[in-house]
């Protein structure tokens, strides 16, 4: 074998061949189209740099991103009936479950967990809408009980962060049945004197805007957010009148008093931490704004006072010229 073909074409032959690329290094943006740099956008929290847009985020990211330090405590949750209905349709119901687990790594769709925002205890549990559409079944409800138990036991306010396409179909009346449960679980908090905050995300539907979604304290929704009981094409189907533009988005929702704010998700663990604060008549570590513009003011003229290298290499100058 000569160098031809040991070396020429091996190095022809490797700049033919199609590399492999992962197809989510760029993810379109929904609003407007834009191909948007995997990093760029995680770097981001998920939310498109140019049009704001909100993307879903994982379950165990939103923690990260809410408590201080990005460190937490899972709390475990109680362990329930895999398939108490033996349900199947195109398949068992067991397997959509174990699909699910090996998809996420979540046991269902509730994480709860407890931790500091900014350095006050707090308590969140969040939906993760990658796990069976954020369906409310028995294990979810369990887990959103077993947070509103820990919050009371420990003191600490509840966060609960929504997304969900409503009551899981496979579990029928069980699933239904945590829609009261947990209605008795926001008594808990309230007769404890706690705060209750829910942040609505995209989607928040079905179910659980018509039991917990709906009974916090303080609600709090992410731009853009689709929140609602039944979607907007059955609304237009049942009324036979085209709905008004945004209708049930988050924006549309605060105009008309259903929701107290809409907050940037870069936002929300200060928002949270300051109304969790006033709530609970407890001092925060967030610096007050008069302050901290007080302290950039005085920054800021220091910085005028010293002497530039420019304005100092003049100086000099102009002496060596006068000595001369």
């Amino acid at each position: 074998m000569n160098w031809i073909n040991n070396l020429v074409r091996p190095k022809i032959r490797g700049l033919l061949q199609k590399r492999d690329v992962p197809e989510n290094l760029w993810i379109k943006c929904p609003e407007t189209g834009e191909m948007v740099f995997h990093r760029d956008l995680e770097a981001n929290q998920w939310v498109v740099p140019t049009s704001g847009h909100h993307m879903r985020i994982a379950g165990k990211k939103r923690l990260e991103l809410f408590f201080d330090g990005g460190t937490y405590e899972t709390i475990k949750t109680p362990d329930v009936a895999a398939d108490p209905l033996k349900f199947r349709d195109e398949k068992r119901y067991t397997d959509r479950l174990r699909d699910a687990r090996a998809k996420t790594g979540l046991e269902d769709a509730v994480t709860v967990a407890t931790g500091l925002l900014k350095g006050m205890p707090m308590t969140a549990a969040v939906q993760d809408f990658t796990f069976m559409g954020g369906s409310l079944g028995m294990a979810a409800g369990e887990a959103v009980l077993a947070g509103m138990e820990a919050a009371v036991e420990r003191k600490t306010p509840f966060v609960m962060f929504t997304a969900s396409g409503g009551a899981r179909m496979q579990e029928g009346i069980l699933s239904l049945m945590q829609m009261p449960r947990t209605t008795v679980g926001v008594q808990m908090l309230r007769e404890a004197g706690l705060p209750y905050i829910v942040v609505l995300t995209n989607p928040t539907t079905g179910g659980v805007t018509a039991s917990y979604a709906m009974l916090g304290d303080v609600h709090l929704a992410e731009p853009g957010a689709l929140i609602g009981f039944a979607g907007p094409r059955v609304i237009e189907q049942a009324l036979r009148e085209k709905l008004p533009d945004g209708f049930q988005r988050s924006e549309y929702l605060f105009d008309h008093g259903m929701i107290d704010m809409v907050v940037h998700r870069h936002d929300l663990p200060e928002t949270i931490a300051r109304i969790c604060g006033i709530l609970t008549k407890t001092p925060v570590g967030i610096p007050d704004p008069e302050e901290l513009a007080a302290d950039i003011a005085a920054a800021d003229g220091v910085k005028d006072e010293m002497p530039s290298e420019t304005g100092t290499a003049k100086k000099d100058e102009a002496a060596a010229g006068k000595a001369s």
